[in-house]
């Protein structure tokens, strides 16, 4: 039996990944994706680099533990980059990488698309609750 290399291993594993199966590590990436504050990072950085601060400004709402916590991990996965300059105060400034940058496409249609529709969904969802507790249709 011939011995495989990690990277042999993983080009089969490519062959094989399929999101509907509970074990494929793709389930671990559609996780993280599917997070809303790494949405809204992606979207946010999809202009250029932004700062620490500018980021944290611009997502209303983030705590620091949980930006930072996204940004970890965004850069973890090779979405996007942080550059530290030494200053005082340090600098610190992110940015998508041309991967973050193919994912940041397809987060910021489904961004318009949420923004363009809510209306829709709100009259959708007042009129599903109220069937849903007998009150006719008008």
């Amino acid at each position: 039996m011939a011995t495989t290399t990690a990277a042999q291993r993983r080009a089969q594993a490519r062959v094989e990944y399929d999101a509907f199966i509970k074990g494929c590590p793709t389930n671990q990436l559609l996780d993280r994706l599917s997070d809303k504050w790494v949405s809204l990072v992606v979207c946010a950085l999809a202009p250029g680099s932004l700062r620490y601060s500018d980021l944290a400004r611009k997502l209303a709402g983030v705590s620091p533990k949980m930006l930072t916590q996204t940004l970890r991990a965004l850069e973890r996965d090779g979405i996007l980059t942080r550059e530290i300059t030494p200053s005082v105060p340090v600098r610190v400034d992110y940015e998508l990488t041309p991967l973050g940058h193919s994912l940041a496409f397809l987060l910021t249609a489904v961004k318009d698309w949420a923004e363009t529709h809510m209306d829709e969904v709100h009259t959708a969802r007042e009129q599903y609750d109220t069937e849903s507790r007998g009150v006719p249709q008008k």
